[in-house]
């Protein structure tokens, strides 16, 4: 079982949206998947198909009152499975303020979920303790990012981030780092693309996930891309990343042989 999480402490740069489509790519490469949704916002949970507000148990519940997080898992109409949250999740850091092992939440939670071959963990746009319970859990960060400037200064931040976290955590990696709404046609957004490659090198994904007006529409409806229009270059880009992520795990496990 591998456990990705999203993240990026910047807002805005498809992080709910690559999740989403991520696990929905997968899924139809018939992986058995489980997505988490850490975020307060809940848009994961709204964009996978499934009513927030409805749903009986959350991950809230879970890392709150201590429920089974086999209980709080719910299949969705796009193929995978989801642990759902919705503002129950708000303030979570007021409440396990002080308690020593509140950053071991999460991944003492996982222990004993199901047979799952990914795990995508959906962070929220911060570096709150719901997203340190992420990157202790976890194995890979996907770093989705704009090619803008101010961009660059949050990767660096971010990097350094999980650098420090990696004393709690000596698995913790950047998996990789994924240029979303991206604009060939703009200068900058090509100028900070090659920045990256020379910086970042083999930790770029080569898939490029383009602006594009289905991936925008796609949670209105409640469903990924791959379900609103799977001929879409949004729905073909992360076909890619999905096939470009499964071929890492092969390789990370024949390294591990």
């Amino acid at each position: 079982m591998e456990i990705l999480a999203i993240a990026n402490q910047k807002g805005g740069v498809g992080k709910t949206t690559t999740a989403v489509n991520l696990a929905a790519s997968l899924a139809g490469r018939r992986k058995k998947v489980l997505l988490i949704d850490l975020d307060p916002q809940g848009n994961a949970t709204s964009g996978t198909g499934l009513e927030k507000r409805a749903l009986e148990l959350t991950i809230a519940d879970v890392l709150l009152d201590g429920i089974d997080l086999n209980d709080a898992i719910y299949p969705s109409p796009a193929g995978f499975d989801v642990v759902g949250a919705n503002r129950d999740l708000s303030g979570i850091d007021i409440t396990l303020m002080g308690k020593s092992d509140s950053h071991l939440l999460l991944s003492n939670a996982m222990k004993n979920i199901g047979n799952y071959e990914y795990v995508i963990i959906d962070c929220a746009p911060s570096l709150n303790l719901l997203t340190i319970n992420a990157m202790v859990a976890t194995q890979g960060v996907i770093i989705p990012m704009q090619c803008e400037y101010y961009a660059l200064e949050g990767l660096a931040d971010l990097s350094q981030t999980i650098d420090r976290l990696k004393e709690l955590n000596p698995e913790l990696h950047i998996r990789g780092v994924l240029r979303t709404l991206f604009d060939s046609r703009n200068t900058l957004a090509n100028d900070v693309s090659a920045e990256l490659e020379s910086h970042f090198g083999d930790l770029m994904f080569k898939t490029i996930i383009p602006r594009n007006v289905r991936l925008a529409e796609a949670p209105a409806h409640g469903m990924p891309v791959l379900e609103y229009e799977k001929s879409s270059k949004g729905a073909q880009a992360y076909r890619k990343l999905a096939t470009e992520i499964i071929k890492q795990s092969r390789q990370l496990s024949s390294k591990a042989d």
